[in-house]
């Protein structure tokens, strides 16, 4: 069922092969949490140097959280606290280079020094938000935000 991928050295086909890889992934499942699980799953191998990868999802007015792969983890965050809840409030992505430098960053795992946030959007309603982070320092590039923006676009045909 599940095969090893050899990506592409270029970022805008090493993301699109991961798209595809998702999306394959997900046909005919309907479980919110079973994809989301698997989608978690898969973007802890496709990265390297990151030690947190999961989903935050929105419940009763804040982010609760979700399937993940890494440390145990905050399980609730109001909106506009910390990374999360800020891209969850505006809902954009978010890419903190410096987490230590974030007013009001909410430090689950004290090895985390960098941060990706992306929102999950559905039918115009924010339905949680992608979350990645990384023991270094500006691990995220503008390639990796455009690549997890169109993941999330095609997770959310999913849930």
């Amino acid at each position: 069922m599940f095969t090893t991928v050899t990506y592409s050295s270029d970022p805008k086909e090493k993301y699109s092969q991961l798209t595809k890889q998702l999306d394959a992934l997900l046909s005919g499942e309907r479980n919110r949490y079973a994809n989301l699980s698997n989608a978690s799953a898969l973007l802890n191998v496709f990265f390297d140097r990151i030690n947190w990868v999961g989903f935050y999802l929105m419940e009763d007015g804040e982010l609760v959280l979700g399937p993940f792969q890494g440390l145990p983890a905050c399980i609730r965050i109001p909106l506009g606290k910390g990374v999360c809840g800020t891209a969850a409030e505006r809902k954009e992505t978010i890419v903190v280079e410096d987490v230590n430098a974030f007013p009001g960053h909410i430090a689950c795992d004290a090895a985390s020094q960098s941060e990706i946030v992306v929102p999950i959007i559905k039918d115009g309603e924010l339905i949680g938000v992608l979350d990645i982070d990384s023991p270094e320092l500006n691990r995220f590039t503008d390639d990796d935000r455009q690549g997890l923006e169109a993941f999330v676009k095609v997770l959310a045909t999913h849930l």
